[in-house]
């Protein structure tokens, strides 16, 4: 395909329309080769030299533009120096245009509670979280992009708002945003703030990725789980961000109750037609 080049500060391209590769597709990507833009792997999943989760790799990036996202670089917490030698390894075999990782912290080095657990928003913590980037981009050696995490509490001693800190981090680490617009959805019903609040604090230049996901509807708060459609609201949002930044990386993202591959096809298809809507009345 014919890369566009990203309206953001750094010299990546648009990959286009993207899924998530999961375990139940492996096979039939392999084989069919769909007409699809690029894939995300999460990066834990392959980030050994054999086995069957290398080789469906091999085979995806033979074909696919192939971007890595992990789950465990605890940019908020403690780091493991094995884990950082392994995602090295991996970038090194794709050479994305930019890894990606999230904004939380995953526990300690004692003990890991898989989950990605919201920071207190400090400029301490945030000075933290500053060094640990530079030293990750520095030892892996690609630009990596920092994603925000779904919310459902607020800590006291949190001195800024969440898009402020995300912007401070990524500003003073020089480093690329993956924004999740589903996660700043969820966040603002269970915490009770406007959304297009949080674009507006936002380097927005700093965006080479978005995912689009869907959650759960519970009675008392909204919980990112997804295994659902994307919604309605989350459509709109995201149309109101390619309006402000144009054509940008997006990755549908769908982890429980996972349907057959045409269906994530067609939430591809969706999301195109969002986007070139929304380009058409950023003209």
């Amino acid at each position: 395909m014919q890369y566009v080049a990203s309206t953001s500060r750094f010299s990546v391209p648009v990959l286009g329309i993207g899924v998530g590769y999961r375990v139940p597709h492996y096979q039939q990507v392999v084989e069919e080769r769909p007409e699809l833009d690029w894939f995300e792997i999460l990066s834990e999943n392959h980030m050994t030299e054999g086995g069957s989760p290398r080789w469906y790799l091999e085979q995806l990036a033979e074909r696919y533009p192939v971007v890595p996202h992990g789950v465990s670089l605890s940019l908020g917490g403690a780091q493991d120096p094995e884990h950082l030698r392994r995602l090295r390894s991996l970038v090194d075999f794709l050479h994305p245009p930019w890894f990606s990782d999230h904004l939380c912290w995953t526990g300690t080095r004692e003990h890991r509670v898989h989950d990605l657990l919201p920071l207190p928003y400090t400029p301490a913590i945030r000075d933290g979280v500053v060094e640990r980037i530079r030293r990750v981009q520095g030892e892996v050696g690609r630009l990596l992009a920092v994603e925000n995490v779904s919310a459902y509490l607020n800590y006291k001693d949190s001195t800024v708002a969440e898009w402020d800190f995300l912007g401070e981090v990524a500003e003073a680490a020089d480093c690329a945003i993956l924004l999740d617009v589903n996660n700043i959805f969820v966040s603002a019903c269970n915490l009770g703030f406007d959304p297009m609040i949080y674009l507006d604090g936002l380097p927005l230049d700093r965006v080479v990725q978005v995912h689009l996901a869907g959650h759960s509807v519970f009675p008392k708060y909204r919980l990112d789980t997804h295994d659902h459609p994307v919604c309605d609201e989350v459509w709109a949002l995201y149309r109101e961000l390619v309006r402000r930044i144009g054509p940008v990386s997006t990755l549908i993202e769908w982890d429980g109750n996972i349907p057959p591959f045409e269906r994530l096809q067609e939430e591809v298809a969706t999301a195109r037609f969002h986007q070139d809507q929304a380009l058409k009345e950023r003209r």
